[in-house]
């Protein structure tokens, strides 16, 4: 029982207080059955929403003719082993990539981060360089390299069109990835530096034993970002220099059989390795807010 308004307590079988009874018990237990309610009702209304779209698609009056030619499921079955495996070629392709496109970045980053006049030139090419390709639009420097360097034909350079389109890829994403970098070694506060230089570390030792670590740890969820779109963009070989990838694989089965199915297999297997990529962007932005927030309370 309350006494003189102080608030009710409730015992456990041993004789303590029973906080598990109490009113911040009841405000959170009311707080999830609340977000219940909220889960319920976001999953019925998007339920209801994609059924009333698939219902106006189905009867409407082209849908046989659209199905056939989109739809197919015996040219999805007979076309998807062969776009699989060409899709190989673009894992190949964003895995070269992807290597070279780290390295590269984080050099272009750093030598835009160098302070003081003697290294205003290495600042000045960084920035002209992140300029210059950030500008561009990728398909264009694909085109460039991958149909121009070849038709050259200068002795000792590759004339792959697979090669050169590789480092167009790279040339293009580096620019964007250095940027996401150098604002990763900028979000690292002054007093680290000034605490690595005090314990006797040069500024190149401080930067890469003290900023560079800590920058990238806070970068990496915009990098996978940017990884999702270079995955995509692979499919620009097949478009510009005709490397044999899935994409090109889907168009030559699509014009020998005047079918758009092949397509919808492409984007099947092109979104077997986006999908995961994206959900694990959003598992990482939670578990470095989490960390924040468990720093904040420490």
């Amino acid at each position: 029982m309350s006494l003189g308004g102080a608030p009710e307590l409730y015992e456990t079988p041993g004789g303590g207080p029973d906080l598990s009874r109490g009113p911040r018990s009841r405000l959170l237990a009311g707080m999830r059955q609340e977000g219940a309610k909220g889960v319920l009702v976001a999953v019925v209304s998007t339920v209801v929403v994609f059924a009333v779209l698939i219902t106006v698609v189905v009867r409407s009056p082209n849908w046989p003719a659209v199905q056939q030619q989109f739809f197919s499921g015996a040219e999805f079955k007979s076309s998807l082993p062969g776009i699989a495996q060409k899709f190989l070629r673009n894992v190949q392709a964003f895995m070269i990539a992807e290597v070279f496109i780290l390295a590269w970045a984080l050099v272009l980053a750093v030598l835009r981060s160098l302070p003081g006049p003697v290294f205003f030139p290495l600042r000045l090419l960084s920035i002209a360089y992140t300029d210059l390709f950030r500008g561009i639009p990728t398909i264009l420097i694909v085109y460039m390299l991958g149909l121009g360097v070849p038709a050259l034909q200068l002795p000792g350079v590759p004339t792959s069109a697979f090669f050169w389109g590789i480092v167009a890829l790279i040339l293009s994403y580096s620019a964007y990835v250095a940027e996401v970098y150098r604002a990763g070694i900028e979000s690292v506060h002054p007093s680290q530096i000034a605490s690595a230089r005090s314990l006797g570390l040069t500024r190149l030792q401080s930067l890469r034993f003290v900023v560079i670590p800590q920058a990238i740890r806070r970068v990496i969820p915009p990098l996978l970002n940017d990884f999702v779109g270079l995955q995509k963009d692979t499919a620009l070989l097949a478009f510009v220099v005709a490397v044999p990838e899935a994409f090109k694989q889907g168009q030559l089965r699509q014009a020998g059989d005047f079918n758009y199915t092949p397509l919808l297999a492409v984007a099947l297997v092109f979104l077997v390795i986006t999908v995961p990529m994206t959900r694990l962007v959003d598992w990482s932005v939670a578990r470095q807010r989490a960390r924040r927030q468990a720093g904040a309370a420490l």
